[in-house]
């Protein structure tokens, strides 16, 4: 309570801790990014293969998202400490690796400074609370998820789902800042999970029927299921629509810039990730603008 009461009392501080925090986890992030996907195609190939009766070579190394440690994809030199501090060893390093000089993805500087930036941002919006915790936790997996989604159009269970239970628990919470709730009493959350995982299915088998084409992945369901357990059913909506906003300025940027067909698929994910954040920072704001603008209130 005492630190509660000292970083209270000095917001930059706290900005600027969460700041740095961000830069680390965002570090770990990537890692999340690059290997789970490869560890659940390893874990996928041995169920087929002991389903099936097939033969499996097992690999022999271990691979998870602690060990081996990260290397350079060329010429294998391992990453020391030194090399691995979040945005600045990239700048040092000039992007490239110290061994063999081979470019290091920008990706990789970009996933930790969105995330230092992002939590930061978090930490402004609710300041020194226990539920900037869970919100960065929120975040965090958003972040995640985007970059999973990005690179293999994946929302995986693995994060997916505890995001889904946490969300509904900490809906139990009843945690206010300046006596406002911060997220959904329990009832809302649990709709809000349902009524998010049962929209967007409604419209994928909607589309298949009338198109004979999936417009999007089981993923997408779940991911949304999570967003309403952390937000409530009242801002589905609102997320619906910002992600709809987003996805076809970003998407059709991304498409121009690339020369691809508009048929080219797109992973919805890191949408509907931006718009529930979003929400979750500034629903109450964005839903009072409309009402008033619209003459509802």
């Amino acid at each position: 309570m005492e630190l509660l009461d000292v970083l209270s009392r000095n917001q930059p501080m706290f900005i600027g801790l969460a700041f740095v925090l961000g830069l680390m986890v965002g570090s770990f992030l990537n890692v999340v990014i690059y290997r789970l996907p490869e560890m659940l195609e390893r874990n996928w190939k041995a169920q087929c293969a002991e389903l099936t009766g097939g033969d499996h070579v097992q690999p022999t190394d271990r691979f998870n998202l602690i060990v081996p440690r990260s290397r350079c994809p060329k010429c294998g030199h391992q990453i020391s400490a030194v090399e691995n501090i979040p945005v600045v060893s990239y700048l040092v390093l000039g992007g490239k690796c110290s061994a063999c000089r081979t470019g290091i993805p920008l990706r990789y500087p970009l996933v930790e400074l969105a995330t230092g930036i992002l939590s930061a941002v978090v930490a402004w919006h609710m300041g020194p609370h226990i539920s900037t915790l869970f919100a960065l936790i929120f975040t965090w997996s958003l972040v995640a998820l985007s970059g999973i989604d990005l690179d293999t159009k994946l929302l995986p269970d693995a994060i997916t789902m505890p995001l889904l239970w946490l969300g509904l628990l900490v809906s139990l919470s009843s945690l206010r800042v300046t006596g406002q709730p911060v997220f959904p009493a329990l009832p809302d959350a649990v709709i809000g999970a349902a009524a998010g995982y049962l929209s967007l299915w409604a419209v994928y088998h909607l589309f298949r029927i009338v198109t004979g084409k999936e417009g999007m992945g089981y993923g997408d369901f779940k991911l949304l299921a999570a967003i309403g357990a952390w937000l409530g059913w009242q801002y589905l909506p609102l997320t619906v629509v910002l992600s709809a906003l987003v996805g076809a300025i970003l998407g059709g940027l991304a498409l121009a810039m690339s020369g691809k067909r508009s048929q080219t698929p797109i992973p919805f994910g890191p949408f509907l990730a931006a718009a529930g954040w979003i929400s979750l920072m500034w629903g109450d704001s964005i839903m009072d603008a409309y009402l008033s603008f619209s003459g509802l209130r």
